[in-house]
């Protein structure tokens, strides 16, 4: 039987910039393939050439490059057109800014059934919401009504995979498809690629989620510098890795691995420096509540984070981790409750009396290209942030802040649009750490990280913190990253906290019900 998607010596080019080269794979119906890959390797450009989205100015050749009884590098845009979102769906990997913000959720769901379906108005409205409740978003009905600025990151990428599956494609290419998602959404979304996989869909997964591949792919192709350097049945590629990328991919995973030890798995510099004994509190939060309408958001959170500590936040999308973060931030006022700062008041005051002391604590934002002023080169990002807003020419300390963050110095004059998911990130990360900060407030950090440079970032966050001192209230929906890198944990549900305590203990002995459902959903490496 001929495979439905088949791909033989894939090349693609931008100018002399060659970034894929002799790619081959082939994927029969009801058949997981997972390119994995640190970020840059080709992984999305390969994906995205398939439905002649590789990018402008990209030079795509093959031997073959066939879906089912088309050649894809030979048809017309308007047969091309015609299979995107009927025959091949996309989970693109931005989901976060994919959707229109302009448009409510439910009539982008259903705009591919507009598009290629006879359904009525009412009928494709009807379908949203089905697809929605599928996707996992709780409350259907009310997100199908909301655009995407009144979602959570989670949320909005659950409504991109409900639009992607809404015609049941025969071959869906999932970029990233679980990123952001906590782990029971995560579970949920997997259970649903797996039950299109049982209908006979064929999937092209990319992902940097070795745990979620090794639970849904058949097969894996591993891709380093544009090249897949090694392929086979799951079962080998991560029991029996023969590459030393591959090995290295695998034991860069965080779970069950000591603070500081990740980069000896990567690279050979790391000697962990005795960490500080945890000094006063830095940052108090004291009953803290937040109404958006009528969902009470945040509902009488109380914590204290520790000089020199790390305090983890983890829950289902929706349950107030980003609100949290926004109140600690003093980005959002509290309805009742108060924040502390260094000792001193901080949410009670006005943002004028709070400007000074703005630098004390940076963020990491979960959407890192959002959060760039899309005018400015990279290198002028990092020059205001190293300055406080003083200059933006760029000069050595930018290239020092890129390297810290392994990224190449020439970057500095690129921007962010330019860069992919993971070197976005990355930069965002720069931009946090040049004020020199006490306290990072870090929501999702590494989420669009490959695994090797989620182990770079963390370690270089725990080396920070041994050095300085700082302070990190870290929100994941990855409970392996938060276990890596806390010293104590917060668990939320519906805007409350529902447990608390040491993480080893939260961990080992989780006493709330929704903490150990949060625990068995997560995906472990098989």
């Amino acid at each position: 039987m001929n495979p439905l998607l088949e791909v033989d010596d894939l090349s693609i080019a931008f100018g002399t910039h060659t970034v894929v080269s002799g790619v081959s794979f082939a994927i029969e119906a009801g058949e997981c393939l997972a390119i994995v890959g640190e970020s840059g390797s080709g992984k999305s450009v390969t994906a995205r050439s398939l439905l002649g989205l590789a990018g402008v100015g990209a030079r795509v050749e093959a031997r073959i490059a066939r879906f089912d009884d088309t050649a894809i590098l030979d048809a017309s845009p308007r047969r091309l057109r015609s299979l995107r979102g009927r025959d091949i769906g996309l989970v693109s990997q931005g989901a976060l800014v994919a959707l229109d913000p302009l448009r409510p959720i439910g009539r982008e769901v259903a705009d591919a059934l507009r598009l290629h379906t006879q359904l009525t108005a009412s009928q494709r409205a009807e379908r949203a919401i089905e697809l929605l409740a599928e996707a996992g978003l709780p409350e259907p009905e009310l997100r199908a009504a909301q655009r995407p600025d009144e979602l959570s990151g989670g949320m909005r990428q659950r409504a991109v995979i409900a639009s992607a599956v809404a015609l049941r494609p025969r071959l869906l290419i999932a970029d990233e498809p679980t990123t952001a998602l906590d782990t029971t959404v995560q579970a949920r979304i997997l259970e649903l690629l797996e039950s299109l996989r049982a209908q006979g869909t064929a999937i092209l997964l990319i992902s940097h989620d070795l745990a979620v591949v090794s639970r849904i792919a058949s097969r894996i192709a591993v891709m380093q510098g544009g090249k897949i350097v090694e392929a086979g049945t799951t079962e080998d590629v991560l029991g029996s890795p023969r590459h030393p990328y591959t090995r290295s991919l695998i034991a860069a995973i965080p779970a069950h691995q000591p603070r500081g030890s990740l980069l000896g798995s990567v690279r050979a510099a790391a000697t962990p420096t005795p960490q500080p004994a945890a000094g006063e509190p830095v940052l108090i939060a004291q009953d803290l509540s937040l109404r958006f309408g009528s969902r009470l958001a945040v509902d009488e959170v109380s914590f204290r984070l520790a000089r020199g500590t790390t305090l983890g936040v983890v829950g289902e999308s929706g349950s107030g981790k980003t609100t949290l973060a926004r109140l600690a931030l003093a980005l959002a006022h509290p309805d009742s409750g108060e924040v502390e700062l260094l000792g001193s008041p901080w949410s009670a005051l006005s943002e004028r009396e709070r400007r000074p002391r703005r630098s004390r604590i940076g963020a990491i934002y979960q959407d890192a290209l959002s959060s760039f002023d899309p005018r400015l080169t990279v290198g002028q990002i990092l020059a205001d942030a190293l300055s406080v807003g003083r200059t933006r020419r760029a000069g050595t300390e930018v290239e020092e802040l890129l390297d810290q963050v392994g990224l190449a110095p020439g970057l500095a004059r690129r921007r962010p649009r330019l860069l992919s998911g993971g070197q976005q990130q990355r930069v965002a990360i720069a931009r946090a750490i040049a004020p020199r900060p006490d306290i990072l407030v870090c929501d999702e950090p590494v989420s669009s990280l490959d695994v090797l440079v989620q182990a770079q970032v963390l370690d270089l966050l725990d080396e920070l913190q041994r050095a300085h001192g700082l302070s990190y209230l870290f929100i994941s929906h990855d409970l392996g990253v938060v276990r890596h890198m806390s010293d104590s944990v917060l668990v939320m549900r519906r805007g409350r906290v529902v447990e608390s305590g040491a993480t080893e203990e939260v961990f080992s002995d989780p006493h709330h019900d929704y903490t150990r459902e949060l625990i068995a959903a997560a995906p472990r490496l098989v």
